[in-house]
């Protein structure tokens, strides 16, 4: 019997920016339908193995696969969803415009009542027809999200996802990642937010482009590990 290939697995993974090393060695295997917290201070390498893993850069040394693929092919892109830190959006096209754009892409039927009900739980479906040009951080960061989650993936991959929200934001947040993860998604999301840490399967923690910690999220100490 074949072995089912991981969601995310790194063999001697190392990103180099010139003489500086932002991440690893790495050595990291992520299961089918695990969820995932990544910690660590800025610099650490949460972004850059997360950009890695959705195929945003390329790696220096080493192998990293995307459900037995490697990572940045095709197939590896199709099984995934990436938000980054910081909303990339059009900012001449409305809300409703990018799903609009994009749900063809990515092959969504039905999505207009997907895109509504989306809207409406991240609490900006009266902002739909409006440009982003013009809005806050956190509105942009809700629309963000709504794209994100229009599209079918195996994987989820988050950077800092409540930079930016309120508090009724970051409830709908979190209960699109559990709603995510029981219907076997695997999700890793890069947070300091304690709630979402302890609601996890899996802490990982990152210093220095290494890992620090791999572990229960109930044994994190979470100021001695990002601090």
């Amino acid at each position: 019997m074949s072995k089912k290939p991981a969601a995310i697995e790194a063999k001697g993974l190392v990103k180099r920016y010139g003489d500086l090393t932002a991440l690893g060695p790495l050595d990291l295997r992520i299961k089918p339908g695990e969820r995932v917290c990544l910690i660590g201070h800025n610099g650490s390498g949460k972004t850059t193995f997360l950009r890695l893993a959705a195929g945003l850069i390329e790696r220096t040394e080493g192998d990293l696969d995307v459900f037995g693929e490697p990572a940045g092919t095709i197939d590896a892109r199709a099984s995934l969803s990436y938000l980054p830190d910081e909303p990339v959006l059009y900012d001449d096209l409305s809300v409703r415009e990018h799903f609009e754009y994009l749900a063809p892409l990515y092959g969504v039927e039905g999505w207009k009542d997907k895109a509504d009900a989306l809207l409406e739980r991240l609490g900006i479906a009266h902002r739909a027809d409006d440009l982003p040009s013009g809005f806050s951080r956190g509105l942009r960061q809700k629309t963000s999200l709504a794209l994100g989650f229009l599209r079918p993936f195996s994987i989820l991959l988050v950077d800092e996802p409540f930079v930016g929200l309120d508090e009724p934001g970051r409830h709908a947040l979190l209960e699109l990642l559990d709603e995510t993860s029981a219907a076997g998604a695997t999700v890793v999301v890069a947070s300091h937010q304690l709630d979402l840490v302890k609601r996890s399967d899996r802490c990982i923690a990152l210093a220095d482009g290494v890992v620090t910690f791999d572990g229960d999220p109930a044994s994190v100490d979470l100021a001695a590990l990002v601090g």
